[in-house]
């Protein structure tokens, strides 16, 4: 028996060829997303939260790898060692792209010629808790508190972004304030419960679990407005205490020389995911707040963010441990 090509036959032989096309295209597409911090972190929840959703934005699968050391150094040299395909991001909080320029003399890497910014992902102000028994209720009545007796803030290490918080704090108000330097946030904030230490900066979405739960309370907010997680606890300028206004905002770059075309394709799905309603809640009562950004713009944010954190970390000698 034989069979004749026919018009009709032919296009349906040419849709199935391309459906065939897309559908293995769409299984062999992996994209690495490599996060520069430890599993179960506030970065990486964030990661996690958005690396499905972009994925099916992209037609792709995301993988979430954790390379955590050097301040981001370890994660920074695995994406300049990968090409510049978009099949190897780098989702990164702001303090190794924008702090360590400023904190290392010898840095292995240059954020602004080595990376292309892709999209702001969430922006987390840094929030000033205390143990729910200290006296102070607010950051006006915690400096003033400061003024009169040595008070101690703990951070997650010396450079950190709540390190610096606390430097901007106590400029602000001219008041000595003892830096207490931790392994990592975790062993600071468990000896702020503790009574240890007398209060700590750190991201909303790493507090918001133990303020609910009474062990932690907040009692001011270094940005520019309150936190929709938090509306009650009030700025720092509100408390009469300017240039107190830390971001340590979560973001993705690729390698730079990595095309527009891919990078704006990134950008816009990235833009959807967090428009996508159960993500959006998700980050939000996590604390931190969903954004998205042009490439240009987080470009723009982080040129800005290098100036401002290297210019007080050189006024203030801190130096890398």
């Amino acid at each position: 028996m034989k069979f004749h090509s026919t018009p009709t036959f032919k296009k349906l032989a040419i849709c199935c060829t391309l459906l065939l096309t897309q559908v293995s295209w769409s299984q062999t597409q992996v994209v690495k997303m490599i996060v520069a911090f430890p599993p179960g972190g506030p970065v990486d929840f964030v990661a996690r939260t958005l690396a499905e959703p972009l994925g099916r934005e992209l037609n792709a699968q995301i993988v979430v790898e954790n390379k955590p050391g050097g301040n981001g150094a370890v994660a920074a040299e695995y994406i300049s060692a990968n090409a510049a395909d978009a099949k190897t991001l780098w989702f990164t909080s702001a303090g190794a792209v924008a702090i360590n320029p400023g904190l290392y003399d010898n840095l292995s890497y240059n954020p602004l010629k080595d990376l292309a910014p892709v999209s702001l992902v969430v922006n987390n102000v840094e929030l000033l808790v205390v143990n729910p028994s200290s006296p102070a209720n607010n950051g006006a009545e915690f400096i003033a508190l400061a003024k009169r007796k040595d008070l101690a803030l703990a951070s997650s290490g010396t450079g950190s972004v709540p390190h610096l918080a606390m430097e901007q704090l106590a400029d602000s108000t001219k008041t000595k304030l003892l830096h207490v330097p931790y392994k990592g946030a975790a062993p600071a904030i468990t000896d702020v419960m503790a009574g240890h230490v007398d209060g700590f900066f750190g991201d909303i979405p790493g507090l918001i679990g133990l303020i609910h739960s009474g062990k932690l309370k907040p009692i001011g907010i270094a940005a520019n407005k309150r936190s929709v997680t938090l509306p009650e606890v009030k700025t720092f300028a509100e408390m009469g205490v300017p240039g107190v206004d830390t971001n340590n905002w979560y973001a993705v770059f690729v390698k730079a020389g990595t095309s527009k075309a891919d990078i704006e394709r990134l950008s816009g799905g990235i833009k959807k995911a967090l428009k996508l309603e159960a993500v959006n809640t998700k980050l939000v009562q996590s604390g931190a707040e969903p954004v998205g950004s042009s490439p240009e713009e987080l470009g723009s944010l982080l040129r800005s963010d290098i100036a401002k954190w290297t210019q007080l970390i050189k006024a203030k000698k801190i130096t890398a441990d």
